[in-house]
């Protein structure tokens, strides 16, 4: 039996996270031939076929069950090796990837990351801001932004920041209908929100209220689509006061008593905790968070 080269191991992490050869590929920056031929010469060198390829994708067998474990554990070991000795030097240089709500990264993190380049030039900043979630335990986001904390794994959190919604509309729709002046007006109101089963994190789930039958006319499961439909004038919708708050194009609706808190947290895998770089990304949105806290009305 070989000995397995390190690089063959962390393409079988990569395939086996992605469950898909070229999106693997794409992680690990490289041709999918290559990917591809380094998983068939893990196996020789293993004597063991670690996946079930299929039109689906690629699926561990048992084999490769057992190989996950032992290979995430060396990942592990060389992230810490990398953190005290690759970078003992504090160096900020590399890639780090942000996951984070689609709201917070665009309309919040995006226009202040530029500052962040600006400290570390030879820091690359790739914010992914979706509806939805990125695993860091797969290693698709170094740091991400959370609506809670993390409840299982080897993940590290802290809570940012309590922030604000409250219920907006568009001055053309308010002003085309009866004056809403309290809770039971809004029975007569067009809703826009969340598409139920497409939520990402029951945090989402804001069109509850026990005593108003709600009609929700319009759904998307991204919030700057809900955005978007509420300035055009398609109903009333629940946005984070840090979006919505001084833009003249909506205006906020029964503000004393309509209203909703979340939470955002900062999460991180253990094992990256230490690396310089993602060290100080997270440094770096917690900062700023803490500087603006009341742009988020919590």
């Amino acid at each position: 039996m070989k000995t397995p080269d390190w690089d063959h191991l962390r393409d079988f992490l990569a395939v086996a996270r992605t469950g898909r050869l070229t999106t693997a590929a794409r992680v690990l920056a490289a041709d999918h031939t290559t990917v591809s031929r380094r998983i068939v010469a893990l196996e020789a060198a293993l004597q063991a076929r670690l996946f079930d390829r299929s039109p689906q994708g690629y699926a561990l067998t048992a084999h490769g069950e057992r190989l996950m474990l032992r290979a995430e554990a060396m990942e592990s070991l060389m992230l810490a090796a990398q953190a005290e000795v690759g970078e003992a030097d504090l160096s900020v240089s590399g890639v780090v990837r942000i996951g984070a709500p689609e709201g917070f990264g665009s309309y919040f993190l995006a226009p202040r990351l530029p500052r962040l380049a600006e400290l570390h030039p030879d820091l690359e900043i790739q914010l992914v801001a979706i509806p939805g979630t990125l695993s860091l335990s797969k290693r698709e986001a170094d740091v991400a932004i959370t609506l809670s904390p993390p409840r299982e794994g080897r993940l590290i959190s802290r809570k940012l920041t309590d922030y604000r919604l409250s219920l907006y509309g568009a001055p053309a729709y308010l002003d085309a209908r009866p004056a809403i002046t309290s809770r039971a007006d809004m029975k007569d109101q067009r809703f826009i929100g969340y598409i139920e089963d497409l939520l990402y994190a029951p945090e989402l789930d804001y069109m509850q209220a026990p005593d108003v039958d709600i009609h929700v006319a319009f759904k998307s499961s991204n919030l700057i689509a809900q955005l978007q439909a509420c300035v055009a004038g398609a109903g009333l919708a629940v946005i984070p006061d840090f979006i919505a708050e001084g833009r003249p194009y909506l205006r906020r609706v029964l503000a004393d008593q309509v209203g909703l808190t979340r939470e955002f947290h900062l999460v991180v895998h253990a094992d990256l905790r230490s690396v310089a770089r993602v060290r100080a990304v997270m440094d770096f949105i917690a900062g700023a968070v803490k500087a603006e806290r009341g742009v988020f009305g919590g």
